[in-house]
């Protein structure tokens, strides 16, 4: 095992044979707190080993320590001295020299001359631009840094965003000319580059930020063409053709989607969205449920949907949407009322309501204060089931007694459930009779 871990990490860090097992001294050391002995070892191992950049970093970084600037930046340059054929030492030394430089017009000298090197062995690469832009603007030298972005090609993502970005930096927000520059960076990374997705949703929100839908959805179908598994784009441009009133394009793309990845949250909220919107409620809470599924949300959110459904009679959908929100706030007691009530509504399950019905009481410690009316009477119809009338009596004679003069169609409920025990046992039939007519005048 410890041959394996250091062909490891000889892999990994770039050192020879020779000094690997000082370095890894040296590492040991410095977990254990011995700085004295830790810089020992690393010593040790860059002089067996010299060009190796982890040795060089340590070693730089330790001559920095004992305030010899001048021995830490020889560490860099015997190290490209070494390595002629290396350049990305050339940044790595310039951006030490950035560290540590603070101004100093040797280090920034220094520092240019790395850089410059860097570009003219790689001239347009992201890196080499970046950097001598970087170093162009901390002096000051905005015509220069602006001369030098034209040279940027298109060579990554990271490339066209850094040009975009840095053009908006470098020129006035109201430059006509700047934008037109960002036009043509755009087109020009699209025709190369299709494929790219971060770049075709930059492009398209840059096109519809400056007013230009068309040409904005066109260049996600640009892209869609060649890498047609972006469902987030395809997801995109259904907003986008949404907003240019292509409804029925929009959703056309939405459902196209949502049979490949269902649980695409986006495309389910914008549907919900747009079919609310269109008074289209069965398929607005169809896709707004979904949403729920995946996305969560509170346990006002479940209860807010679910009393959608079943007041237009989709006892079964409330029913599975109970479930998912009682499963997501396992402890509120609200969620778990609303969900023993549906549960007893629903064919397929009504013989599981009553399981619920005590883990809600359960919940609200039996506080009748707490109940939902709704509840209270659903319950009370369960307890008789049960063949607990006496307790199914005394909950709908509280629930009579205690709902607020506002709820009139739930006391009108109450009374009529209680009534119907009585007839139905052939008792107290003066006192369900005035309770039918008392519930009736409530109804009216």
């Amino acid at each position: 095992m410890r041959k394996v871990i250091l062909l490891g990490l000889s892999m990994l860090s770039g050192l020879n044979a020779g000094s690997l097992l000082d370095f890894s001294y040296g590492k040991l050391e410095d977990l254990r707190g011995n700085g004295n002995k830790a810089k020992e070892f690393y010593s040790k191992a860059h002089s067996a080993d010299p060009t190796a950049m982890p040795l060089v970093r340590i070693m730089s970084r330790l001559m920095l320590d004992d305030e010899n600037r001048a021995g830490a930046l020889k560490v860099y340059q015997d190290a490209i001295a070494a390595r002629p054929n290396d350049d990305s030492i050339l940044v790595e030394y310039g951006d030490f020299l950035g560290d540590v430089g603070r101004g100093d017009a040797i280090a920034d000298r220094l520092r240019k001359d790395a850089y410059s090197k860097f570009l003219e062995s790689r001239p347009g690469t992201f890196v080499a631009v970046e950097r001598m832009i970087r170093f162009l603007r901390e002096k000051g030298d905005g015509n220069s840094a602006r001369e030098l972005l034209e040279s940027l090609g298109n060579e990554s993502p990271d490339a066209v965003r850094y040009y975009v970005s840095t053009t908006k930096s470098l020129y006035d927000s109201r430059d006509e000319e700047a934008g037109i520059r960002i036009d043509r960076r755009f087109e020009s990374a699209l025709k190369e580059h299709p494929e790219w997705e971060g770049i075709a949703r930059k492009a398209s929100d840059h096109f519809r930020e400056t007013g230009r839908m068309d040409r904005a959805i066109e260049v996600l179908d640009q892209h869609l063409e060649v890498r047609p598994s972006s469902l987030d784009l395809k997801i995109r441009q259904a907003i986008l053709m949404f907003s240019s009133k292509l409804y029925d394009q929009g959703v056309a793309i939405l459902k196209e989607v949502l049979e490949i990845h269902p649980k695409k949250a986006l495309a389910h909220e914008s549907l919900a969205k747009y079919y609310r919107r269109e008074g289209l409620k069965e398929e607005a809470r169809t896709h707004a449920a979904e949403l729920l599924k995946i996305r969560g949300g509170s346990p006002e959110d479940f209860l807010e949907l679910a009393g959608e459904m079943v007041e237009d009679g989709d006892i079964r959908s409330a029913r599975l949407l109970l479930e998912k929100a009682a499963f997501d706030h396992e402890d509120d007691a609200n969620l778990m009322m609303k969900l023993a009530i549906v549960t007893a509504k629903d064919p397929e399950t009504k013989n599981r309501a009553a399981r619920l019905f005590e883990e809600a009481e359960r919940l609200l410690a039996g506080d009748s204060d707490e109940m939902d009316p709704a509840f209270m009477i659903a319950s009370a119809k369960e307890l008789v089931a049960q063949g607990q009338v006496k307790a199914a009596e005394d909950r709908l004679r509280t629930a009579i007694r205690n709902f607020p003069k506002s709820a009139k169609k739930q006391s009108a409920a109450a009374m009529r459930a209680l009534a119907e025990i009585w007839t139905s046992e052939g008792r107290n039939q003066d006192a369900a009779k005035a309770l039918i007519k008392r519930a009736e005048a409530m109804e009216k």
